[in-house]
């Protein structure tokens, strides 16, 4: 849909060509407006693309030395601690990385569907969405919950690091982290009730549950990502109503994610200044999120065979492009696709949805214009 910030840079991708885009959409689970794949299946789907490309030889082996030949980095966010100090030894102090905490998966045949119910916020197309509500009382008593519950000490990996320093990218925030910036945080933000009435009657706070794979045999607690241990995650977790004799399929977990400080170290072409011969996409490169990713792998495949140029300003990839390289950011986050990237329109609009649709209109109108006069 062109009302939301994905959405648009789904269309950017189609039209710029990406031949990975509708592979993740082949592998689509419902997720109402967002795009969330089985990941089992994007994965062979991917390895058989990958194997059988003519052009590509599969190699598999650990890389611990940047190539001395042109090359392409996009070794994600878990790249391995021998290539993360030599890139380190390129980059210098510009390294960065951030803690990210993912969220637990639950059996839906575990779940109780007397107290769950199917729905999708303000009913925007086919529910895909389950829905856990809370009274005042279990609202409370679950943040009191995520408050004192034990948490898994940091990592071996920065065990010279106290938690008081752990530094979280915004959308990854342990849940109990945002439960400890106030007590109605939850039910304000992941949890809020709005749109996603029960019988006409509004829940004091809702938890979605978003299947995660196309069987719906498995659900994401939504906004649950999380530091607790494992044993206090299947404690506290099920105290959110219908989840109660929950099966945990995966527990919630912590692990450092790996990103570049991108526009100190980048070229406006995405290759490093250090070593031109390396470009970088991916998380890696400093953008967040799925899409995104493919995004940046597009852009840097098309800069090298193409000598593409930069993308107009209009368009959610252009703008994203530009803030990996925007050397006047000082203190560089991840960035992933939102409507704050684009420059205002012309003749402001009051209506949200309808301004949403104007900026989209406009940046898909500017990237065909681009693409047509290249």
């Amino acid at each position: 849909l062109l009302d939301t910030p994905a959405g648009l840079l789904k269309e950017e991708l189609h039209l710029l060509g990406s031949k990975l885009l509708p592979v993740a959409e082949s592998c689509a689970v419902s997720a109402g407006h967002s795009l969330a794949v089985d990941r089992n299946l994007f994965a062979q789907k991917i390895n058989v693309e990958i194997i059988h490309h003519p052009n590509i030889e599969f190699i598999r082996e650990e890389i611990t030395t940047l190539p001395a030949e042109l090359s392409i980095l996009a070794t994600g966010p878990l790249t391995s601690d021998n290539l993360i100090q030599e890139l380190q030894s390129v980059v210098g102090s510009a390294h960065l990385y951030f803690y990210d905490a993912i969220a637990p998966i639950v059996s839906a045949d575990s779940l109780n569907m007397d107290k769950i119910y199917l729905k999708d916020r303000y009913d925007k197309g086919e529910p895909d969405y389950l829905n856990c509500p809370f009274t005042e009382e279990e609202y409370y008593h679950f943040v009191e919950a995520l408050l004192t519950g034990e948490k898994h000490p940091p990592h071996s990996f920065e065990n010279e690091m106290t938690e008081a320093k752990l530094k979280f990218y915004e959308n990854c925030i342990p849940i109990e982290e945002l439960a400890r910036r106030g007590k109605d945080t939850l039910r304000f933000g992941v949890m809020r009730p709005i749109g996603l009435e029960k019988e006409g009657k509004t829940p004091f706070a809702v938890l979605q549950l978003r299947p995660e794979n196309k069987e719906h045999t498995a659900y994401n607690l939504v906004g649950c990502q999380t530091m607790l241990r494992y044993s206090e995650q299947k404690r506290i977790f099920r105290l959110i109503p219908g989840l109660e004799k929950a099966e945990f399929l995966r527990y919630g977990s912590l692990h450092r994610n790996s990103y570049l400080n991108a526009p100190a170290v980048l070229n406006p072409e995405l290759n490093l200044k250090n070593a031109p011969h390396i470009y970088v996409a991916g998380q890696l490169s400093g953008v967040e999120g799925y899409v995104e990713c493919i995004a940046s792998g597009l852009l840097v495949a098309k800069i090298i065979s193409e000598g593409l140029a930069m993308l107009p300003p209009e368009t959610i990839t252009g703008q994203i492009w530009r803030r990996l390289i925007d050397t006047s950011i000082k203190n560089f986050q991840p960035v992933n696709a939102n409507y704050g990237l684009l420059p205002a329109l012309n003749n402001p609009l009051r209506d949200k949805k309808q301004k949403k649709l104007a900026l989209s209109e406009r940046s898909i109108k500017a990237l065909k214009d681009f693409l047509d006069n290249k």
